[in-house]
């Protein structure tokens, strides 16, 4: 095709029975201004290509009925330089030498990198890459208190409000208190089921035998302690979201029924034969290394496959800490009695920032409450903090006559932080005076003070 061809000129037609999947990758190609067709099955795409006028198919490998390979086959018979982008959950190498010998143009892996796949479709097409993913100014209005000052959370919020909109299923990942329960909740604010409810289940909360009658519910007698009948979850969610929190504690029985679920929409209560139906969108949420379970055969491949349709991974506090301030300047105005934002010592700052968080946002907020408490309507000081953010501060601090007085103190806190935050940014200037939240003028001549004193400022 000539590079001349507009990509509003262009339509693609995308091919997946996952009406999720389908849903998630035809909403990013028309952000990139593509034309684009869908269809649930081969025999569908087959029909729409005798219709429609169609640059490229992107398809999925394996769909029950005809597979893309073998829609490939036929496709050819018609189109033969129509070209094809195969994508699967499924990393099978024979899969992948098919699709490559029956003329696909490229093979990609589920869960999609959406730069990686709009670099395929442009150069199966013959165009220059000039579009990207939308930028994180974007993003609809934030609701109150959630921060985002760090390049790694608008991130997180971009790719939060490309998601949303679709009707695809999302796993977010992340470390413990980093605010997977807040993307949960910007998903469905953000979509086209905000009139419906947002239905929160936490799987580590509830014992395993009562987890099913939960998501499920139950019938009347179906157990002991079933004194009348009861919805689950999944009925309660209606046409909403249902967010499962701590998805990789479910145990494996539970594991091949929500699978069901997402497969057929269909399930059944406890103690009952009637199939009930379930419209609920699945948002997920963990801290562990679910491909980790998945080797120690503790959680199911195909599951996993579904659930991560899309992933959103939120960093820990520590790789992103000009959230921190913010974040804690927030928590402190929130816990006082005067709702009057107070003021954080010099030497507090410089703590707070050095502090690793290994608990991570809810840390942060249970610290500031304490310290906002120990202040009494006060400056917030070190000695307000947690004995285990000043023990940090104090192991990274050298031990010098100069550093036991304030002033003396304060100035080595300021050249530690520095130091360290340069350091984790790679010795780049521009990013290092970002997360300090001072300007790079600032930042360099700070650093030409501390060359001058013989401290290392280069890689």
């Amino acid at each position: 095709m000539s590079t001349s061809v507009k990509p509003d000129q262009t339509t693609l037609l995308v091919v997946d029975d996952d009406s999720g999947q389908r849903d998630l990758l035809a909403s990013f190609l028309r952000t990139q201004e593509f034309r684009v067709l869908e269809a649930a099955s081969g025999l569908e795409a087959l029909e729409l290509l005798g219709e429609q006028p169609v640059h490229m198919i992107v398809s999925d490998v394996r769909m029950p009925g005809m597979t893309g390979i073998e829609m490939i086959r036929q496709a050819r018979a018609q189109r033969p330089a129509l070209p094809f982008l195969m994508v699967t959950a499924y990393a099978d190498v024979r899969d992948a030498v098919d699709v490559m010998r029956d003329g696909a143009f490229d093979y990609l892996e589920k869960p999609i990198d959406f730069e990686e796949l709009n670099a395929a479709v442009c150069k199966a097409l013959g165009m220059k890459t000039t579009h990207a993913p939308p930028s994180p100014d974007n993003t609809p209005p934030l609701p109150e208190g959630i921060v985002a000052e760090s390049a790694a959370m608008r991130t997180v919020l971009r790719e939060t409000a490309l998601v949303a909109p679709t009707e695809s299923r999302v796993l977010i990942t992340g470390e413990s208190g980093t605010g997977k329960e807040i993307v949960a909740d910007l998903i469905h604010r953000w979509s086209k089921r905000t009139a419906g409810p947002l239905v929160k289940v936490n799987c580590a909360a509830i014992p395993e035998n009562l987890l099913e009658s939960e998501l499920f519910g139950h019938e009347k007698g179906s157990f002991t302690g079933a004194v009348s009948q009861r919805i689950g979850r999944f009925e309660e969610a209606g046409n909403g979201t249902l967010f499962l929190d701590e998805i990789g504690e479910m145990s494996a029985p539970l594991q091949a029924k929500l699978l069901r679920v997402i497969q057929d929409g269909e399930f059944e209560r406890v103690g009952s034969n009637r199939t009930q139906t379930s419209n609920a969108r699945i948002v997920t949420a963990t801290n562990c290394n679910l491909e980790k379970e998945i080797e120690e055969c503790r959680f199911r491949e195909d599951l996993f496959f579904r659930l991560n349709v899309f992933e959103i991974y939120i960093p820990p506090l520590r790789e992103r800490r000009e959230d921190i301030l913010p974040l804690a300047e927030q928590f402190a105005t929130r816990y006082s009695s005067e709702r009057l934002r107070p003021r954080l010592s010099a030497s507090t700052v410089a703590a707070l920032a050095l502090y690793r968080w290994p608990g991570n946002v809810r840390e942060l907020q249970n610290a500031m409450e304490r310290a906002t408490l120990m202040a009494r309507g006060g400056g917030i000081l070190p000695e307000h903090l947690p004995r285990r953010v000043r023990q940090a501060m104090d192991v990274q601090m050298p031990d010098t006559d100069d550093s036991t007085k304030p002033a003396g103190r304060i100035e080595e806190m300021e050249r530690v932080l520095i130091l360290q935050t340069l350091k984790e940014q790679d010795y780049n200037r521009s990013k290092t005076a970002r997360v300090l939240g001072i300007s790079r003028r600032a930042l360099l001549y700070k650093l030409r003070q501390l060359a001058d004193l013989g401290y290392k400022i280069d890689a």
